[in-house]
């Protein structure tokens, strides 16, 4: 009869664990079986009290008893608290060194921080918008919740705060059913215990402690979950974006009327203007090597240019000059030709009327010179040729 009760409370045991699984994305212990928790099989009955004491409570009770607590129903509940932050500020290093400071002060630490001081020349110059280039800084801060209140009014004492919001999650059903769910294997886990130090056969050995490596490895994942839990909970997670400006963003009051949006504009005028020149200034100043480069490069440019120009019109000054020199002598040689050929033709002429005196007088005509008679039809020739005929009659 022992045997068979053992035997027949290993074999509720074994499908109690078939039938029961942990979803570890939803923190739930289901119960998907036959009836470990639902039903209560007779031999287990027999062993144990039916009236046994878990330790469970649901948590619809324990809800109703939290919201039927008083005026503040937030106490006894397990709130996750998360703040964005997006500050403004004139003194970048200060302001980060004060919240590393302030944070382990309080008793929390930082999680992460990301610093960027900007990687360009003119990484401190001023911008339409009021900001410097790049020089922000993200940080993941972890601050006790009982602290997590004055912490946000000291930061917004020392910075100008242009974006806030705040996300708070209320975890309590899931807590209390996890750690409800983490007393029932425990529970069972010592059952198995007592179990295993009765067990007389092989057989009965291996279930045992297969199911009990399950429950052991299911208590270990809702512990690590608890844990995580708590450590959201007792620490409120502040992310925190800073960003260094040169002016800090005014934050309205009131609706300013007609006349002063007026002359807040004007004066916004004037100050634009003002930092225009400034910034003008340190431009000049800062890219004055640049400039003096530049100027030397076009200045040596320049000068090349003028000297090609000088020695170019140089260049079409000489070829004028020797071609007037050949036009000139040209012109020279021409007359000289015209009036060697007024002289031919003033001999020929002279032949002829000597020719016509004599042979009036009665005597024979003599043959006309033979030079003579060949000056005639040169005459008629081109400039060239006729400069060609009078240098060759000078010769004669």
């Amino acid at each position: 009869m022992k045997k068979a009760f053992l035997a027949a409370a290993l074999l509720a045991f074994v499908l109690a664990g078939c039938g029961s699984s942990y979803d570890n994305k939803s923190g739930s212990y289901t119960n998907g079986g036959s009836g470990y928790y639902a039903t209560q099989d007779a031999s287990y009955s027999a062993g144990f009290d039916a009236d046994y004491d878990f330790g469970y409570e649901s948590s619809e009770a324990y809800e109703n008893t939290s919201a039927e607590s008083g005026s503040d129903v937030r106490a006894g509940r397990k709130l996750i608290r998360t703040v964005n932050l997006q500050v403004e500020t004139m003194d970048f290093d200060s302001l980060l060194s004060y919240l590393e400071n302030r944070t382990q002060e309080l008793g929390g630490y930082v999680e992460s921080l990301n610093s960027y001081n900007g990687s360009s020349y003119n990484s401190t110059s001023y911008s339409g918008s009021g900001y410097r280039n790049n020089r922000t800084a993200s940080l993941t801060l972890r601050i006790p919740k009982n602290n997590l209140d004055s912490f946000l009014v000291q930061v917004a004492e020392n910075s100008n705060i242009t974006s806030r919001s705040e996300r708070e999650v209320d975890v309590t059903l899931d807590y209390v059913d996890l750690d409800s769910h983490k007393a029932v294997l425990l529970a069972e886990q010592e059952r198995l215990l007592s179990f295993l130090e009765q067990a007389e056969t092989v057989e009965e050995m291996i279930m045992l402690e297969s199911r009990l490596s399950e429950v052991r490895y299911q208590i270990e994942s809702m512990e690590r979950q608890l844990r995580t839990y708590d450590n959201q909970i007792e620490y409120s997670t502040v992310y925190l974006d800073i960003t260094e400006v040169v002016e800090l963003t005014p934050v309205p009051v009131k609706q300013p009327t007609t006349w002063e949006r007026i002359s807040n504009g004007f004066m916004d005028s004037l100050k634009n203007i003002g930092k225009g020149f400034r910034e003008f200034f340190v431009w000049f100043i800062v890219t004055l090597p640049y400039l003096v480069l530049f100027a030397v490069i076009i200045l040596v440019i320049v000068l090349f240019t003028v000297l090609g120009v000088k020695k170019g019109a140089a260049k079409r000054k000489k070829r004028a000059e020797a071609f007037m020199r050949q036009q000139q002598e040209y012109m020279k040689q021409m007359q000289q030709n015209r009036q060697l050929s007024g002289q031919n033709v003033q001999t020929g002429q002279n032949a002829q009327i000597g020719q016509a005196q004599a042979v009036q007088n009665g005597a024979q005509p003599s043959a006309p010179n033979a030079q003579t008679m060949q000056a005639a039809p040169q005459s008629t020739q081109s400039p060239a040729q006729g400069s060609q005929t009078g240098q060759g009659g000078s010769n004669e």
